[in-house]
């Protein structure tokens, strides 16, 4: 990875997306902030650039396939290629104390609309730009509860949360499609992997009602591990800052 590498990460103008953002830069790659609000990416970026950082706005919505078109169109005119993918961009659905029996259909659409369909949409919308680098990575940001295993397991704290018919299943989709993209990458090259960051003291957790005293920065760090891995890295992976993360 050299000053030239060119890294995108979505949902970046604040919590993890921005610490990923910010460590990516200080890494001294080129990093394409991605926002749905141009005005809260470009104040992100002045935040960046204040400490010196190569870092520019992108805005994009990952549920809208005409704004992924034109990003792609844009970082083309402009890079050229593209080295590092992060889908970091996500949304909860949060609906406390809702089970999947009284779940509306209309909110599992919404949230898989962003955490999966959208993936899939930047993903391919960018696919042209990577196979262009010579060592490309993808990151997709899942999460614990996005695990199998945690959930039916009776000793694993996940087992005793609260069934969901919304956000877990989208992280568990995610990483099913994250072992379909590393499938189908690896003769190019790109490794695709999937982060566990964490809970983290972010606005994406500040409702739960749980004090969490892991920062952005920390969640932040397993994603920057695996958009850097060298050519002998893992693909089609979960992992979290303690390794592979169960199924």
């Amino acid at each position: 990875m050299t000053a030239t590498t060119i890294a995108l990460v979505t949902g970046a103008n604040k919590g993890i997306g921005f610490e990923v953002a910010a460590q990516l830069a200080a890494r001294g790659m080129t990093v394409l902030l991605a926002a749905r609000d141009a005005q809260r990416g470009e104040a992100a970026v002045a935040r960046l650039r204040a400490v010196g950082a190569d870092v520019h706005p992108l805005v994009l919505d990952v549920t809208d396939p005409a704004a992924i078109q034109a990003a792609a169109a844009h970082v083309a005119d402009r890079h050229g290629h593209l080295d590092v993918l992060v889908n970091n961009a996500g949304i909860s659905g949060h609906q406390a104390g809702e089970a999947p029996s009284t779940t509306r259909p209309e909110l599992v659409r919404e949230v898989f609309e962003t955490n999966v369909v959208g993936v899939l949409m930047v993903t391919n919308a960018f696919l042209p730009l990577l196979r262009r680098a010579p060592a490309a990575r993808i990151v997709n940001v899942s999460s614990g509860v996005g695990s199998m295993t945690h959930h039916t397991t009776p000793d694993h704290y996940m087992s005793r949360l609260l069934a969901s018919a919304v956000y877990p299943p989208s992280k568990t989709a995610l990483n099913a499609l994250t072992i379909q993209y590393a499938k189908e990458l690896g003769e190019d090259g790109i490794l695709v992997n999937a982060a566990a960051p964490g809970g983290c003291a972010t606005d994406f957790t500040k409702d739960l009602g749980l004090r969490i005293t892991r920062t952005a920065a920390d969640g932040a760090a397993i994603i920057v591990r695996l958009a850097t891995l060298g050519p002998d890295g893992p693909t089609g992976g979960f992992f979290d800052d303690d390794g592979t993360v169960p199924w």
